[in-house]
Order: structure tokens, then sequence, then C-alpha cells
């Protein structure tokens, strides 16, 4: 057996292993960490004091902006001083606030290159008198991802585009078959004279160009998304103005209408809500089929007024429930109606920040909810 003999380590060199196993970590990483860091990031960072000198840049704010000596000068370089002003006086109230500040999507032309940035400014302060000493400006490239937002926002209106295209052809195109099969037949009993047929076929000519025009009027006025305006009224005046609108078409039918109005009515500005109103009282009565009753609540719940239609018709399919606001979607019977009239009310009430629902009553029936906020300083969105 052979043994080694190992020195034991003195006092000295015990020390200096110590020395090293509890040395810090700082002392192994380089002298311009800092430096190293700045140059890395991938936003732009230019450091200045409060005289709007440039004291630090890294590379990357180069790449985006015309670094010169002042940062007001270099941001103005290239912006539009039409839209953003005066950038030193932008850059001035972040020194005298000690507020951070940011400007979104700022047109920067750079040698004839044009990019979208986003440009925020931080105060740069004592830690001890938090005094503001100057401010970092970060600089962030989003000119592709604004790109690729705008190519996803076109794709998707050409994909609506292209389904509304596709239906308003498929509901064209039923009346204005229907048109040809009628001139064609009133063409051949002209010629035996039989004046009586040909007038009755005329007649439903007339109808299917109605129909059409129903189908491109209530196309227009969805695609213009602007509604006329009635005014300043009160809306319980709105609905018993819809009421006498629909007893006034409503020969030949049996709906007993029950108004339920509970305390101050509020009014609103731009009310084209009565054509809302109009709407949905006009489906109420198509879904009774003549006969029935229609009961409409004004309610108030806390910062919000509820205008409910209720019903005594046959419903909707439950998965329609959401779907029943699309454009061209309808239950009713063809001719009946384009499948516009609920879009349109979802969109008015849309630009006075409420919303409307639908669901079905638990005793049979629909129930439609117009729902309004109560603070309605401005007109309606649009």
């Amino acid at each position: 057996m052979c043994y080694q003999h190992q020195k034991k380590p003195d006092k000295s060199t015990k020390a200096q292993c110590d020395q090293q196993q509890n040395a810090a970590p700082e002392a192994y990483l380089p002298d311009n960490l800092a430096e190293l860091i700045i140059e890395s990031i991938c936003p732009g960072i230019v450091a200045f004091d409060q005289q709007f000198r440039i004291i630090r840049a890294n590379s990357r704010a180069a790449q985006l902006i015309d670094v010169g000596e002042y940062i007001d000068r270099s941001l103005a370089a290239g912006t539009d001083a039409k839209v953003w002003g005066n950038w030193n006086r932008l850059l001035e109230s972040v020194l005298k606030t000690g507020q951070k500040t940011d400007f979104k999507a700022v047109r920067y032309n750079l040698n004839g290159r044009k990019r979208l940035l986003n440009i925020g400014c931080t105060p740069l302060k004592e830690t001890s008198t938090q005094q503001v000493r100057g401010a970092v400006v970060v600089i962030e490239d989003v000119t592709e991802k604004s790109d690729i937002e705008a190519q996803l926002a076109r794709a998707e209106r050409f994909a609506a585009v292209g389904k509304v295209a596709g239906k308003v052809a498929h509901e064209l195109n039923n009346p204005m078959d229907g048109i040809l099969r009628y001139i064609n037949l009133a063409l051949r009993v002209i010629e035996k004279q039989d004046l009586e047929k040909a007038t009755r076929y005329l007649h439903q000519c007339r109808a299917g160009l109605t129909r059409m025009l129903q189908i491109i009027s209530e196309l227009l006025e969805f695609s213009r998304g602007t509604y006329p305006a009635f005014g300043l009224g009160p809306v319980n005046q709105m609905v018993e103005a819809a009421v006498k609108t629909m007893e006034s078409h409503a020969k030949g039918i049996d709906i007993e209408v029950i108004e339920d109005f509970q305390g101050d009515m509020p009014s609103f500005k731009g009310s084209n809500l009565l054509q809302v109103f109009n709407n949905l009282i006009k489906n109420a009565v198509d879904a009774m089929e003549g006969a029935g009753r229609l009961t409409i609540t004004i309610s108030g719940e806390s910062d919000m007024l509820n205008v409910e239609f209720r019903d005594t018709g046959p419903g909707f399919a439950h998965e329609n429930a959401e779907v029943i606001f699309e454009p061209f979607f309808t239950t009713k019977r063809r001719g009946r109606g384009a499948g516009l009239g609920l879009a349109i009310c979802k969109d008015i009430v849309e630009k006075y920040n409420g919303r409307i629902r639908a669901r079905n009553a638990p005793e049979g029936g629909s129930i439609f909810t117009v729902c309004l906020p109560l603070m309605q300083e401005k007109p309606p969105k649009g």
C-alpha cells in the first residue's frame, strides 16, 4: 500500500483561498457593465440633462432618430411640427413635473425612411433629494407591429366585405329572378291580349322591385353608420311616438300594447333612438303575426336606463341569441326582412355607449332590452 504525503496548507494560503471564495460576484463582472447593458437593450436609449443636452445615447437610438447635440432638436428633425408642436416644451413638462410622459405613434422620417415610434420620457431624479437632474428617452420602433395590425385589419375588412357581398347578391337575386320570370309571362299574355293577367304579373314585378329597394336602402343605411337625429327629447315620448307609428300602419292586426313607465323620464341628445324603438316594435309585431300583446317597460337601474320590449310571439332559438344582431341574419319568412334591422339597432345603441340584449321569456315570447347610460353629456358618437 502506498501513501502520499499531503502538505498541510499554512495559514496565509488558507486565508487567500477564503478570500477568493468569499469574493463578491461583482469582482468578476466587467467594469463597463452598465455600458454593455445599455447597448444590448433593444429600444433606443437617450439620456439628457436639464438643458436638453444629450449626455448618452446607445447605438439603437442612432438607428431610429437623428441623434444630435440636443434631444428636442433631434426629435424635431424627423417629426411634423404641425402634429407634435414644440418638443422643447413637451420635454420641459417632464422635467418640471417629474412625471413620466408617453408619446404614442410618432411618425419619424430618418434619411427618407419613415418609421412609427413609441417614445417615453422618464425623469432622472436624485435618490436622496428626488431632485430632477435630467431625463431618459426610450424609443421603441413599432413600425412592423403596426404594419401587421393594419394588414390584419384590412384582411378582416375584405373578409367582411366578401361575406356581405355574398349575402347581398343572394338577397337581390331572389326578387330579380322573380321579376324576370313575371316580365316574360307578361310579354306572352300581352301577345294574347290577356291584359288582366299582364297587369297581375306587372304588380308582382313592382313588388319585387320594392323588395330590392328596401334591401338596398337598409344596406346603405347600415354602411353609412349615421342616422337622422330628432333633437333632445324624453325617452318615453320617443317610445310613444314609435307605438303611434306602428298603429298607423297596423291595419288588420290585433296587438295589445301595455306601457309601464317608472320614475322620471330622462332626455337624450341626438335622439335617433326613435328608429331603434320603431324597429323593435315592428319586429315584435311581425313575430306575433298580427295578434298578441306587447309590453314596453322603462325603468332605471343605478346609472343605467332600461327600455324593455316583451312580446308574446314564438321567441327564437337559444343559439341565435348572439348572431341575431349580425347583418343579414333573419328568422323571418322570405320577403319579410333583409336582416339589417337589429344590426342597425345595435349600431345606434352602441353609439350611446349602451348595449342591446335579446332573450326568451320563460312564459314564451322574446324580450329585447335597450340599456343606456343615464349620463348623456354629449351627442352619440358617429
